[in-house]
């Protein structure tokens, strides 16, 4: 089946303006479909086929849209909240128009890699607990992290709730009265890492997000910034098992 779609509403799609205003750029004879001029913004056309220019600029067609965002504190994952901000409202204009989700979710204090995409298969591989996919933080810690926490947790800790966590790999950076580490979890309830430093008498006081499967955030984003996934980082997350494409490096 061909992928046709009404060219209006494609251009609204990718950020190229109202569908008004896109039927208005149609009449005046500025947009063009493999060369020639389409006064009609009602035709259909095959994006992946065609090369459509809009008053000389070129449509970038993708089917699905894969964005890293550098999440701050205070800011939700969801797309939508009628009290909170959300990752959704720190979206640019050219990538809000389209129906992107966080695959997955940070708690709001926490900052660092949200993926935002409408990939809603690669989405579900990444969330799935039977997928198992490694996801690395750094932490600040109130108390002195030991080689007993490492051990620890590379068993797998209990919680509060009775719940035994999977295997976790804990570095540690600096230890003293305020510890720095880094940690690779397999799995991801509900404050995970809080829990688990809980769980061994001491305090999370910063949290960051630093790797999903074999995509790390890229550090020159500031907080609240975001850009779409080069086709190397797009590769990393698709189409293969994610347990292997974690590093260390």
């Amino acid at each position: 089946m061909k992928n046709t779609q009404r060219l209006d509403k494609l251009l609204a799609n990718f950020g190229f303006g109202s569908r008004s205003e896109i039927k208005k750029m149609a009449r005046n004879g500025l947009i063009t479909v493999d060369g020639t001029v389409v006064n009609d913004a009602s035709t259909h056309v095959d994006p992946e086929k065609s090369k459509i220019l809009v008053n000389g600029r070129a449509l970038n067609y993708r089917k699905n849209i894969y964005v890293m965002m550098n999440k701050p504190a205070g800011v939700i994952s969801a797309t939508y909240d009628g009290r909170l901000k959300t990752v959704t409202d720190l979206l640019p204009d050219e990538l809000a128009c389209f129906d992107l989700f966080p695959a997955g979710r940070l708690d709001i204090d926490t900052e660092g890699l949200v993926l935002l995409t409408n990939d809603g298969q690669l989405a579900h591989n990444l969330m799935s607990p039977k997928k198992r996919v490694a996801k690395r933080y750094y932490a600040l810690v109130y108390g002195q992290v030991t080689e007993d926490d490492v051990a620890a947790f590379s068993e797998g800790v209990v919680l509060e709730d009775g719940y035994k966590t999977m295997p976790a790999e804990l570095t540690i950076i600096r230890s003293g009265p305020r510890s720095e580490i880094e940690l690779v979890l397999h799995e991801g309830k509900f404050h995970q890492v809080k829990r688990m430093f809980e769980a061994v008498g001491k305090k999370v006081i910063y949290l960051k997000r630093l790797q999903i499967a074999g995509l790390k955030l890229d550090e020159t984003l500031e907080p609240g910034q975001c850009r779409e996934l080069t086709p190397e980082e797009i590769d990393q997350l698709k189409g293969r098992d994610t347990s292997h494409l974690f590093d260390f490096t």
